[in-house]
């Protein structure tokens, strides 16, 4: 069919042409940020969820959202190589520029730049490559011990200030947090919860993997009880259907029932490879409606392109023996006990401890439960198998 005419779009972070399943947490954010916006008591959330479901997707968003109801919304992306100060800085500064831009002199916002300048003067003695850029001196006293958790509160309570004056809020989004360090969730967490007790228009959006919800846990205790935690998982078969079917009709196309059973099989229903099926079967299809022939025809293609990119990438960056342990993790089902993937392994439980830590670390794996290992990205069993054919050594 129509190559120019596919409307499945496979990307990360790629808006889907239909966010199917998804209405209730939006409906839930909406609400949120219209009461944050009039002052009332809310929680800010942070979504939890493994690779490939959509997180991303949904950030976005909420970043529409916030900014079609009067916030400035900040998006950033946290790395394993940028710490939190360098990650914030420029953003918040065009942030608090873009304030400064506003009609009328502000004294809050005229501070809130003087007390950036002193956080990026405090913080620069420890993280390099921060360049301060602000034609303004600093306020003394606020935001520059080198406590990053006193620092960056000050600042933070300085820019919810500065929103407040000039009547508008302000949307905190953040991707990937399970990278930042226990240091820099609990200043952050910390400065939520200043803000929170102040009322003051603020709220952190955030995205993770499932290792997210222990690791605020881990930095503050009361995290529960400033954050809600919506887990993103697969989609319904319902939401599913409707994600394939949907921006086929829109085009004048349609799958038949049986190659949506297949598709929906061979995905588990996650979003991202939702998109991939959808797109490469569109492309190979000889006309509408596009039958189960085609969807086994485009498995070996769609397998392919997932090995050489979505899997590829990740599994590159590990270390032989990280390599060697995720093979051994597909050898089991769930739930995967970490004793029975030393066994696998030929080695003490005890011995492998330092791999599954450094594999959790890189947002390869996360624990469900004690003693239970499970992949942060969907079907990559699978992909283990195809791509290390034999089993791990014993």
């Amino acid at each position: 069919m129509d190559a120019v005419r596919n409307p499945f779009a496979p990307g990360a972070g790629t808006p889907p042409p239909e966010l199917a399943g998804r209405s209730e947490i939006i409906s839930r954010a909406e609400t949120t940020l219209a009461r944050i916006l009039q002052a009332k008591p809310s929680k800010s959330f942070l979504f939890v969820g493994l690779r490939g479901v959509g997180k991303t997707v949904l950030l976005n968003r909420m970043q529409e959202m916030s900014e079609a109801q009067k916030y400035k919304a900040v998006f950033v992306e946290a790395t394993e190589e940028k710490p939190l100060p360098a990650l914030l800085y420029p953003y918040l500064r065009q942030l608090l520029l873009s304030l400064d831009r506003m009609e009328n002199l502000n004294e809050q916002v005229k501070r809130g730049l003087r007390v950036l300048r002193s956080f990026a003067n405090s913080v620069k003695v420890r993280y390099e490559g921060i360049e301060v850029g602000l034609d303004v001196d600093p306020e003394i006293g606020s935001a520059d011990s080198g406590d990053l958790e006193a620092d960056l509160s000050e600042l933070m309570l300085a820019i919810a200030y500065a929103a407040a004056s000039r009547k508008v809020a302000v949307a905190l989004i953040i991707d990937e947090m399970q990278y930042l360090t226990e240091t820099e969730l609990s200043a952050l967490i910390t400065s939520i919860h200043r803000i929170n007790q102040k009322q003051l228009p603020f709220i952190l959006i955030g995205a993770g993997l499932p290792q997210l919800v222990g690791l605020t846990g881990k930095s503050k205790s009361y995290a529960e009880r400033l954050f809600d935690f919506p887990r993103i998982g697969p989609l319904t078969n319902q939401d599913a259907r409707a994600a394939l079917q949907g921006p086929a009709q829109r085009e004048g196309a349609e799958f038949t029932a049986e190659a949506l059973s297949e598709i929906i099989r061979v995905t588990e229903g996650y979003p991202y490879f939702l998109q991939e099926w959808g797109y490469h079967a569109w492309n190979i299809a000889p006309a509408s409606p596009i039958e189960l022939e085609t969807i086994s025809k485009s498995h070996e293609a769609v397998t392919a392109r997932l090995d050489e990119s979505f899997f590829r990438v990740r599994f590159d960056r590990l270390t032989p023996s990280e390599k060697d342990y995720l093979r051994a993790m597909a050898e089991l089902s769930s739930p995967r006990r970490s004793g029975d993937i030393a066994s696998i392994l030929g080695v003490q439980g005890t011995s492998v401890a330092p791999r599954r830590s450094a594999l959790i670390k890189k947002g390869m794996i996360y624990s469900p439960a004690h003693g239970d290992t499970e992949f942060t990205v969907p079907l990559f069993d699978l992909f283990m198998k195809r791509i290390m054919p034999a089993k791990a050594p014993r």
